[in-house]
């Protein structure tokens, strides 16, 4: 019983992941993945609970609708880097390349509000709006608004 027993404190030790720590990025409270609809400033809506992710790529955050590493995406096309405010949880791009489809995006007005949508579960999670205009279209503005996506089989 005792040879059980430091066989059991031994392998609660650290070893092999000393330098293994939580680390976070600097956009982490901005990270995400996003239910998003899709309209146009009258009210149009072309597409409904659309999935979008929000995540750090080498020091800058992005916006992308793409599925996996696949070339297909979930909206509009868009996957492009976004100019963050930290501190307000706001977001914006002038004139960025969309490597979605090499079309120029420029997104205005991005924001993330803490606790202030309610998912179809009844959960309480982040929301996400911004404003977008594509070079391909430049007379027409989108708007994407959504929620935090909660993984819950009743919000999918």
């Amino acid at each position: 019983i005792g040879t059980l027993f430091v066989g059991m404190l031994a392998s609660c030790e650290d070893q092999g992941y000393d330098d293994f720590g939580e680390e976070t990025v600097p956009t982490v409270a901005m990270n995400g993945e996003w239910m998003i609809e899709i309209s146009d400033l009258d009210g149009n809506v072309y597409g409904s609970h659309l999935v979008h992710k929000t995540y750090e790529l080498d020091g800058q955050l992005w916006i992308s609708d793409r599925i996996g590493s696949s070339n297909s995406f979930t909206g509009w096309w868009v996957e492009t880097p976004l100019d963050a405010n930290l501190g307000n949880l706001t977001f914006s791009a002038t004139d960025e390349l969309n490597t979605a489809d090499e079309s120029v995006v420029t997104i205005t007005e991005g924001k993330i509000l803490k606790n202030a949508a309610v998912s179809p579960s009844g959960a309480i999670v982040d929301s996400i709006y911004f404003k977008a205009v594509f070079d391909y279209d430049p007379g027409t503005t989108l708007v994407f608004a959504g929620q935090r996506r909660t993984g819950f089989l009743e919000d999918e």
